[in-house]
This record gives C-alpha cells, sequence and structure tokens, in this order.
C-alpha cells in the first residue's frame, strides 16, 4: 500500500502516562532531574491494535515495526496537550526525550519550566491525564489484504507528542481511512465477490438436489 508521507497521522496508546517523584527502584534512574517529570511510551512495537471497525465488519488493524523510527525525523520533537496549544516540553531545550528501545517509543519529559507545564503535571499525577497521542508522518508500509493489518516499516517524521483528555484521539479514525485509501473499497468489493461466489455455489447446489428427487 503506498504511504502518504505528507499526511500527518495521529495514534493514541493504552499505556498510561506517568508521573514520577521519586524512582521506583535504582534501577529505574528518572532520565531527567525534575520534581515534575513524566514518562510513557507514545507507541509499542510488535504489538497489533484495532485502528478501526468498518460497517461491512472489517476489522483494520495496525502494528509499528521495531524498525521504524531507525531513519525518523525526531530532531526538535515537543509535548503539547490534545496536539494543540502550549509546549509543555521540548527536545531542542532539554526537557524532553522520545527515543525508540527494545519496547516502544520512549518519551520522558520535565514538566517544570511554565506554570502551565506544572499545572499539567499535577493532572497526570492526580489521575486526570492519564493517556498519550503521538503526530507522525509515514515513509513506509506495509498492507496485508487478508488479516488487514497495516505495518508501518519506517516513520518520517515525528512532531509531537501529546497528553490527551481521552484514550482515543478523534483524528485517528479519520488519519487511518486516509492512510488505508482505496484498501477499503477493495476490501468491500472481495467481500462482495466472496458472498456472490457463496450465492452461486448455494443456488447450484440447490438445482443438483432438486433433480435427484
Amino acid at each position: 500500500m503506498p504511504a502518504k508521507p505528507n499526511e500527518r497521522q495521529y495514534r493514541s496508546l493504552s499505556v498510561p502516562l506517568v508521573a514520577r517523584a521519586e524512582p521506583d527502584d535504582v534501577s529505574a534512574e528518572k532520565r531527567i532531574d525534575s520534581e515534575f517529570y513524566v514518562e510513557g511510551y507514545a507507541s509499542t512495537f510488535n504489538d497489533p491494535y484495532v485502528l478501526f471497525e468498518d460497517y461491512d465488519g472489517f476489522e483494520y488493524t495496525e502494528v509499528i515495526s521495531p524498525d521504524a523510527f531507525r531513519d525518523a525525523d525526531m530532531s526538535d520533537v515537543i509535548m503539547q496537550f490534545d496536539h494543540t496549544g502550549k509546549v509543555f516540553a521540548r527536545i531542542s531545550n532539554g526537557t524532553l526525550i522520545v527515543e525508540p528501545d527494545e519496547h516502544g517509543l520512549f518519551i520522558a519529559a520535565d514538566l517544570s519550566r511554565s506554570q502551565a507545564a506544572r499545572d499539567l503535571y499535577e493532572e497526570i499525577q492526580s489521575g486526570l491525564i492519564t493517556r498519550m497521542s503521538w503526530a507522525f508522518t509515514v515513509a513506509a508500509d506495509e498492507y496485508d489484504r487478508e488479516t488487514h493489518t497495516t505495518t508501518i516499516t519506517r516513520v518520517k517524521k515525528v512532531f509531537d507528542v501529546s497528553a490527551v483528555s481521552l484514550p482515543a484521539d478523534p483524528n485517528t479514525e479519520i488519519s487511518a481511512r486516509n492512510l488505508l485509501d482505496g484498501e477499503i473499497e477493495q476490501s468491500r468489493k472481495e467481500l462482495a465477490r466472496r458472498n456472490r461466489a457463496l450465492a452461486i455455489a448455494r443456488a447450484t447446489l440447490a438445482i443438483a438436489k432438486s433433480r435427484k428427487v
């Protein structure tokens, strides 16, 4: 399936965004020295998730390849809330880390540089804000028509990671449908073809049985 490299995509993840005043153990040191420290994962690898279900009954899934960020532009990612408004942290001033590890795309942020950032930290710490989303463009992907699964093999650029008010970003379904443009219609045609073939087979069987009587 041809990727759309200039079309911004949005995805949310069920893995929680957490605030930590102190490390839980010596093996989990903070990546940034700050009293207003949060960390989490914007995405995970080899972990299929449902993008949306089509009204014809097809369930479309997506998975991120562990190599997807190998050549990605992450030179100055910012952290926002719901992908809009204020910048709470960013890579260029040392308040944000965004990097792939063995599990997924890890983020760590220092939310101490402004009152708005500290307010966001309090909301994360109190459990009011618990999820993340990320905005990116795709450089390459593969689509399996049998399983209706898209594998993102290369990310072109990561624009921002955002704390979000809802686990599912409202842009997700729109951008996912755009990414799958053409494949959805192809799936519908394939379903119609199979239904026609099944109807013909049943009719043929019914005629054959009636001739034996």
